[in-house]
């Protein structure tokens, strides 16, 4: 082991207690923490029996990016086996919702970044290949990947001028980690010259795959049901909300909106849905949610949407969204599944995790940008109730979602690349 390692390796076993005890703790709101712990340690049951190409997508919304990634491997390598790993419950309930049905699809906990356990983890799986959606680098099993003989893509990779500062205070271990990787597939130009600024080799920019993704039909068809529950109010949609967002919403939405105006309200984490319905209560708004399947009454003024796997239902019924994770500093959420329904969306000021795409919808026209909730209740009530424009919004989201796709098929070619170099 390097002695640039031997530092890191050491906080991990000093750590390791800490680590538990903090899986413990986040069990108590989300009890599936503590389903599969013997998978973190690198203990799995059956192993493949085919060539495998592993994927890891830490959570949701790397889960969902890597569909349309996942959906070509299975296509362009038929005797392949896909091998998901997640570090969060969530992101293997969002895997079984995509493909539970496929058997060539595995989901499993990604050990952690202990190099023992990398090891063992690669023993048992002997991926052909790894991709890595985003930037969830882990420096043991990048090493690992490098001795094993596997070779790892860093796809729909990005890193914000923030967390490439992060990164810069300890340049040498993001050097040799960084470097570690056999090809990177950057979003943006800005994120593909930042990576290779801290060391990233084989850089190139392959687009965000994000815009791939194609709404499933049963979306349609779910979107109306709900359509059909809620009767013709105008829907306000909340979508993807942070911790202190839904107050500042609820607050604004409960001042300013009419009686007949629906917000619908969906928290990122499904670990929130009880401490956003108490917000609800507290403000004396009444309160149904998706979970209930049950018509939406007239005097409904928030619709709880405590359900996973249903965004795209969620953005058709809605006549406007508002992004969440934007109006406070958390970086913002994806908003190409507005565009991509022709779904208007307003956004925050916070928006530094998705600069580049934010920036470009607004320029578009896809997106309008607010500096604070108050404003932008008040815009996503007008374009509630304002057919054309509504429709003009929409479908500059259309074709700003249309126009930027592309990413999977230019990832798919660094992925043939990297196989065929590795037999």
């Amino acid at each position: 082991m390097s002695l640039l390692r031997l530092p890191y390796s050491l906080l991990w076993y000093v750590a390791l207690p800490a680590v538990l005890l903090r899986l413990a703790w986040r069990a108590r709101r989300q009890p599936a923490y503590l389903q599969h712990v013997d998978e973190r340690f690198a203990s799995y049951r059956a192993a493949p029996t085919g060539p495998v190409v592993w994927i890891h997508a830490v959570s949701v919304g790397e889960t969902r990016a890597a569909e349309p990634l996942v959906r070509a491997v299975l296509e362009r390598l038929p005797d392949h086996e896909v091998l998901l790993t997640h570090m969060t419950p969530t992101g293997r309930d969002t895997a079984a919702s995509l493909f539970g049905a496929s058997p060539r699809v595995r989901s499993v906990y990604l050990p952690y970044d202990i190099g023992l356990l990398s090891r063992r983890f690669l023993r048992h799986f002997r991926p052909r290949l790894g991709i890595i959606m985003e930037t969830e680098l882990w420096p043991n099993l990048l090493l690992a990947c490098r001795a094993a003989s596997v070779p790892v893509l860093l796809a729909n990779a990005r890193l914000s001028a923030r967390s490439a500062q992060r990164y810069a205070r300890w340049p040498a271990l993001t050097a040799l980690t960084l470097g570690a990787l056999d090809a990177v597939g950057a979003q943006t130009g800005a994120d593909a010259e930042r990576l290779a600024q801290l060391g990233a080799r084989q850089v190139s920019v392959t687009g965000n795959i994000k815009f791939d993704i194609a709404p499933p039909p049963a979306s349609d068809t779910l979107a109306q049901t709900l359509r059909d529950r809620i009767g013709g109010r105008p829907v306000v949609l909340a979508a993807s909300t942070r911790e202190g967002e839904e107050s500042l919403i609820l607050d604004a939405f409960a001042a300013r909106a009419q009686a007949d105006t629906l917000l619908v309200l969906v928290p990122r984490h499904p670990q929130r849905f009880e401490e956003v319905a108490t917000l609800v209560r507290d403000r004396g708004l009444s309160l149904q949610r998706r979970s209930e399947n049950t018509t939406i009454d007239r005097a409904t003024r928030v619709m709880l949407g405590d359900s996973m796997g249903e965004m795209f239902a969620y953005y058709r019924l809605a006549d406007v969204a508002l992004i969440g994770g934007s109006w406070l500093p958390f970086g913002g959420q994806n908003l190409i599944e507005a565009s991509a329904v022709g779904t208007p969306a307003l956004i925050g000021p916070h928006t530094f995790n998705f600069e580049l795409v934010a920036g470009q919808a607004v320029a578009a026209g896809a997106a309008l940008r607010f500096e604070t909730v108050e404003t932008a209740i008040l815009k996503a009530l007008e374009i509630a109730t304002d057919p054309r424009q509504r429709a003009s919004i929409g479908e500059a989201g259309l074709a700003f979602s249309t126009a930027h796709r592309g990413a999977t098929k230019r990832t798919l070619e660094i992925v043939e690349r990297l196989l065929r170099a590795a037999q």
